[in-house]
């Protein structure tokens, strides 16, 4: 590149420092670099020369300067693209920053997730009295955003906030405060530099059909490179159903058995050019933080005093005192409210350990009775096909499985035995077992575990010989398992309904034939080539007669 024009530049300890913000030219007496800094400390690429800038033109290096806010391209440096995503739960908001190649052909939707960041303090429907308070903790998440993202691309990286059960509660219970804690989202990124594309609550369904886009296109369900690098749809590769339990919701995903069967109570999602009947559905209520507030209420009901309760599913010798409109203030207790209901009226839970009688009071939660044995119908009365193939279980599942010592597939005898271990140990005992302890997720594990098993096994049912079938898996790769990715490929239309360049691989039978005449075709090369040697060899030994 030539004729640069350099907007500003000073000398420092003998070198030329040439500025490009985000990007600088840094030329000293024998070496020139492209330096970006990144904090406070710059990266820089480049190679020593003779001369001053000759490196903008040397073929050995190839860097490209273009000036008037253009980018730096250099060779192995791919061209990328960002998106970010706030999935904003009903217990904390979890930041997540996806990246992309920026190329015209990335029609395949080729994302990964590159930074992931825990917003400090609970989620964004617990600001309804005081929504202007959310910027602080939204602050600290962002300026490690906007770190990560080179200054450059900020104003062209989309920003998408998803909110979901606590934000559906709370509208249903309080719409306009719902909508004060929306707009105050609203005012705070206006303020920051990146392309704010909007605030919604999502659906139930929504909810459950971007966890189980997410789920298949990590693990490459929807597409796999060949043995040629192209884009293939993987030849009779089945997808995975998707299990997604939030603070106040849990969602089942699938494909069942017979699609047109329960055409009535599926999606179509069309991806790459194939249909996919998802059944989808979302329980409101039966996530794990709202589930929990529902045993609390039942205990005080079975207590004769509600000054101090008995909790069989907290450690024992575990005290704490919570205020009544922490457990009954939600709209998923208010029917278990008593009549003598005072919000600030303080409750203490003594725990003890009870693993039998936690599971006894843990049943009473779900509604089987409703179903009127019905086959294809969990609880509360709800229709589901029947649970097919495998499933992955993320969110709540994998963190309540891990903190049982357990990993990936397992039986579910093993699962039994891990919870009722687990559950009989007192609070001492349990902050020496869990490789991470936080006082308000210890405290509610054998909760979690037994909740676990009464949804996946009497809801759901899954039994001894299909549990295996379900992975508690927190991500793939480096990204994780979480709807957010599938909201944002689907918001961005970065996966094509339409496949154009999309092939399908060769089937089994025609690759194998191939494979068996090029085989046969070696050999035959390989025995000829044995016969010339041999007959070449034989000639040479033959006497010559004079």
């Amino acid at each position: 590149t030539q004729n640069i024009n350099l907007s500003t530049s000073s000398e420092i300890n003998g070198n030329v420092f040439a500025s490009l913000s985000p990007w600088a030219l840094v030329g000293a007496k024998d070496k020139t670099m492209c330096c970006r800094y990144n904090g406070a400390d710059p990266v820089c690429f480049g190679h020593g020369l003779e001369t001053n800038f000759e490196l903008l033109s040397s073929a050995q290096v190839g860097t490209v300067i273009q000036i008037n806010q253009q980018q730096i391209l250099s060779p192995g440096l791919k061209k990328l693209e960002y998106g970010i995503v706030l999935d904003a739960g009903s217990s904390r908001t979890t930041v997540y920053v996806y990246e992309w190649p920026a190329e015209k052909e990335n029609n395949t939707g080729v994302v990964s997730q590159t930074f992931k960041c825990n917003v400090k303090g609970p989620g964004i429907s617990s600001y309804e009295s005081s929504p202007g308070a959310l910027a602080k903790p939204l602050d600290d998440c962002l300026n490690k955003v906007k770190e990560r993202i080179p200054v450059h691309l900020h104003k062209n990286t989309s920003v998408y906030l998803g909110a979901t059960a606590g934000m559906r509660l709370l509208r249903l219970q309080n719409e306009s405060a719902a909508n004060e804690v929306l707009a105050s989202i609203h005012n705070y990124f206006r303020a920051q530099p990146f392309e704010f594309r909007g605030a919604q609550i999502i659906t139930g369904p929504e909810e459950g059909v971007y966890g189980w886009i997410t789920a298949n296109y990590l693990m490459g369900n929807f597409l796999e490179r060949n043995l040629w690098r192209t884009w293939v749809h993987p030849y009779r590769k089945e997808t995975m159903g998707a299990l997604d339990l939030g603070g106040a919701s849990t969602q089942i995903s699938f494909i069942p058995e017979d699609p047109e069967e329960h055409f009535n109570s599926t999606l179509q999602v069309k991806l790459y050019g194939y249909n996919y009947n998802v059944y989808t559905h979302s329980y409101q209520c039966y996530g794990r933080d709202e589930a929990e507030k529902r045993l609390l209420a039942l205990l005080i009901q079975k207590s004769n005093t509600s000054a101090s309760v008995d909790n069989p599913c907290y450690p024992e010798n575990y005290d704490t005192a919570l205020t009544m409109k922490y457990f009954l203030g939600s709209l998923c207790t208010q029917s278990l409210r008593p009549a003598n209901y005072y919000p600030n009226q303080i409750v203490n839970f003594h725990g003890t350990g009870d693993p039998g009688l936690c599971q006894e009071m843990v049943s009473l939660l779900f509604n089987f009775t409703a179903c009127r044995e019905r086959e294809e119908c969990p609880f509360i009365g709800i229709h589901q096909p029947k649970a097919k193939g495998n499933f992955v279980a993320f969110s709540g599942f994998y963190y309540t499985i891990n903190a049982l010592n357990l990993s990936g597939h397992f039986s579910l005898d093993d699962f039994n035995s891990s919870m009722w271990f687990f559950c009989s140990q007192s609070w001492a005992q349990l902050q020496f077992m869990l490789p991470k302890f936080e006082e308000i997720y210890a405290r509610s594990y054998c909760f979690s575990a037994n909740f676990i098993y009464y949804l996946l096994v009497h809801g759901y049912n899954f039994n001894a010989e299909t549990w295996p079938q379900i992975h508690f898996q927190k991500e793939v790769g480096n990204s994780s398992i979480a709807w957010s990715l599938g909201y944002m490929l689907s918001l961005t239309n970065m996966i094509p309904a339409e496949g154009k360049l999309i092939q399908l691989p060769l089937k089994p039978s025609l690759f194998a034939g191939l494979l068996i005449f090029l085989t046969a075709t070696a050999l035959l090369c390989l025995l000829f080539l044995v016969y010339l040697c041999i007959v070449s060899h034989h000639r040479k030994n033959i006497p010559r007669v004079e």
